[in-house]
């Protein structure tokens, strides 16, 4: 078999109101010191970028 330049579509970003962002924002800072979510939701903006990057 030979090489393949193909390669996996690029996932669609979700667009986000303003008042969702807020909201977002709010809510995360409400959580406690230490939470996962804080954590989860960093690497969701790492993968958002990438896909992002993709396009």
């Amino acid at each position: 078999m030979g090489g393949s330049d193909a390669r996996a579509p690029c996932p669609p970003v979700v667009e986000y109101t303003a008042a969702d962002q807020t909201r977002a924002a709010t809510e995360i800072e409400a959580l406690p010191e230490g939470a996962v979510m804080i954590q989860m939701m960093s690497d969701y903006a790492v993968l958002r970028d990438q896909a992002r990057a993709c396009q």
